[in-house]
């Protein structure tokens, strides 16, 4: 049995690097809750020492212990697992991964869930191509300002190295366009897809090389979007994702 030294969860956030204050619960929009979830649960691997094979608490565990909700508790461990840290084992557990056997720990994760990210890009391009071209038709004056400082904040994150966040925050311009179209079931669609199905976004932004691009693609999609022009909007998106794929394709040998 794992032991716990800091029973007081948002303690042990504070104390351990992840301040969990107002102002961070309230600016959710850039910098997801699960960001400082996987930098939690790294922290209690490190500090608890835990080496490969060893045990992580149980999904229900590190929910309760970290006073976030399971569904915040399993996009983590995604996030985790994709980067090689953990594994896990539908009915058996979580365990630490031997990082040091694993040459590239995203291209292994990728290539054993070629199929997986093959259905992910598969609906990103049915809906996101789409969106762009109905949020180029209907973005108001705060949607555009929104997705410009989403954008701002996606460049300074890639800029200053912090994949964690400027993953996060490609995440949320996708969803911001999404918004953009006042269409709520599509608005569902694509926040299920960023909060819950995000394994494509981390592993195309793993891909070297991959963050700049997006700067770039990010800006086209952004220029277009404000020029109010549908078709280029469309064709930009469907362009950006098709270049992620080949990205993943080159640099990982899957899909």
């Amino acid at each position: 049995m794992l032991s716990w030294h800091r029973p007081d969860a948002f303690s042990y956030l504070q104390n351990e690097t992840v301040i969990c204050t107002i102002g961070i619960m309230e600016s959710l929009k850039k910098e997801r809750l699960s960001v400082m979830v996987t930098d939690a649960i790294k922290d209690i691997i490190r500090n608890e020492n835990l080496k490969p094979g060893d045990r992580l608490y149980s999904e229900k565990q590190l929910s309760e212990r970290l006073e976030v909700s399971r569904s915040s508790i399993r996009e983590a461990l995604r996030m985790l697992e994709v980067s090689g840290i953990i594994k896990v084992y539908q009915g058996k557990g979580v365990f630490i991964n031997d990082q040091d056997t694993m040459v590239h720990p995203v291209q292994d994760w990728v290539v054993e869930n070629a199929e997986s990210l093959k259905e992910h890009f598969e609906v990103r391009l049915l809906i996101e191509p789409h969106a762009a071209s109905v949020a180029a038709q209907r973005a108001s004056s705060k949607d555009l300002e929104i997705l410009q400082k989403t954008y701002n904040d996606f460049v300074g994150f890639v800029q200053s190295g912090n994949v964690a966040r400027a993953i996060a925050t490609d995440g949320a311009f996708h969803l911001a366009i999404a918004k953009a179209t006042r269409n709520r079931t599509l608005i569902v669609l694509m926040r299920t897809m960023e909060q819950t199905l995000n394994e494509g976004w981390y592993a195309s932004l793993h891909v070297p090389g991959r963050l700049d691009s997006s700067i770039a693609e990010h800006f086209e999609l952004l220029q277009a979007i404000e020029a109010k022009d549908s078709v280029l909007a469309a064709s930009t998106m469907e362009k950006h994702l098709n270049k992620a794929i080949s990205d993943i394709q080159q640099f990982f040998g899957a899909m």
